[in-house]
């Protein structure tokens, strides 16, 4: 404990587990704002309560301790994260409606720089990005608080059920138990498998170029071709979400079709790639302004998901996507 008495050594050594830490609030908590809340309460509480750290354990165990309160605390209140696809049936394009649920808590997206520490391993980074996609977090949602801390600790972050319990304070049984059973609960979710991107191989590199240039150019056909059988569409606030090929392609004819002259720039969220997405100006001047940011799920050389948050005043400066576009884009 000695060698961080000083306050800045204390500083520089939490501020070393800032990126797994941060990661481990947002599969606790399902927000990426509420996981940097997190974390910053987590460095307070540490902060004041320093001096009765007895150096038992190591600074990391003793950081996820405080950062496990914090969240369980936060989910005290019974709120869960939803996506659409777990609140209502899927809806045909024909009969589309949508109706935004402001009093719905959403699964928010994260930048992969917030939640995904470096590492040299291929196979723990695969595993990083594999549990912070979008299907496996709002699954996670499913389990009781101290379920969802005993899966991620066990089975993300390969801690020993000893270590848990110590962390939980209660028995390496209990900590089995809750386990199987959040085991048990998950499995009943149907997650489907996704692709790994770490990086992305020639076939993904070739699927995300052509899904660029066919949305760019609207070309909602060749668009189809791209998406899985049954793909899904979802635009949180909004809780419409359609399935299957045929909709989708329909969606964008139809209730979608100001998405046309669309321009997307490339970033990546959830350990999957992504799209910021501006439509034209409705004044009719010249460039684009923020629409969504596009999330894709893909699986077996097809995109299986597209999810597009609309809220963009959140999502594009927390991905450091520009204000707008000018003409000048256009041309490049």
């Amino acid at each position: 404990m000695t060698d961080l008495a000083a306050g800045n050594d204390l500083d520089a050594a939490m501020d070393r587990h800032r990126v797994e830490l941060t990661g481990y609030c947002y599969r606790m908590l399902g927000s990426s704002f509420d996981a940097e809340d997190a974390v910053q309460d987590t460095y307070l509480r540490a902060w004041r309560s320093f001096e009765k750290f007895e150096g038992r354990s190591s600074l990391r165990s003793w950081l996820y301790r405080i950062a496990t309160n914090v969240c369980l605390d936060l989910l005290s209140a019974g709120n869960k994260r939803a996506r659409p696809m777990d609140l209502t049936a899927p809806q045909h394009q024909a009969s589309a409606v949508l109706n935004e649920r402001p009093e719905v808590t959403w699964l928010e997206p994260v930048p992969d720089g917030r939640v995904l520490p470096q590492t040299a391993d291929p196979a723990e980074m695969a595993l990083a990005k594999e549990s912070v996609r979008l299907a496996f977090v709002a699954a996670l949602q499913h389990l009781p608080a101290k379920q969802r801390a005993v899966l991620i600790l066990r089975e993300v972050l390969a801690w020993k059920a000893d270590e848990v319990a110590a962390l939980l304070e209660t028995t390496v049984a209990s900590v089995n138990s809750a386990l199987q059973r959040a085991r048990a609960t998950l499995a009943g979710q149907g997650l489907r498998e996704s692709d790994p991107a770490d990086p992305l191989d020639e076939e993904q590199a070739k699927l995300l170029e052509q899904y660029l240039s066919a949305f760019e150019a609207y070309d909602i056909s060749r668009l189809t071709t791209l998406l899985h059988e049954d793909a899904v569409l979802s635009m949180p606030p909004f809780d419409l979400w359609l399935r299957g090929q045929e909709d989708i392609a329909a969606w964008h004819l139809g209730q979608g079709i100001g998405c046309k002259g669309s321009r997307l720039i490339p970033t990546t969220a959830n350990g999957m790639p992504a799209f910021g997405q501006y439509r034209p100006r409705e004044d009719g001047r010249p460039g684009h302004v923020p629409w969504a940011l596009q999330v894709l799920e893909i699986s077996d050389g097809k995109i299986v998901g597209l999810n597009a948050f609309l809220d963009t005043a959140r999502w594009f400066p927390l991905f450091d996507l520009p204000e707008q576009l000018d003409e000048t884009y256009e041309t490049q």
